[in-house]
């Protein structure tokens, strides 16, 4: 899908299912929001996420942060 698709409404959340490299649409949407920040991440500029968590960050330090919080890096 892609913005000029009209399928789902332009504001509307996503919620997606994370994989290594890759993540699956459960419901269309515009965009995801950062576990860390509450920010809105556009799913064309999405980027960076865990799988273990199930969440999207919207930078790599918010992510990494996030990581360290959780234990999930040393």
């Amino acid at each position: 899908m892609n913005k000029m698709e009209s399928d789902f409404p332009s504001e509307s959340l996503a919620e997606l299912e994370y994989f290594d490299g890759d993540y699956r649409v459960i419901k269309p949407g515009a965009y995801v929001v950062c576990a860390v920040t509450g920010d809105r991440i556009p799913l064309d500029a999405l980027r960076y996420w865990c799988v273990e968590l199930q969440e999207a960050y919207i930078t790599a330090g918010v992510a990494m942060r996030r990581m360290r919080e959780a234990g999930l890096t040393p």
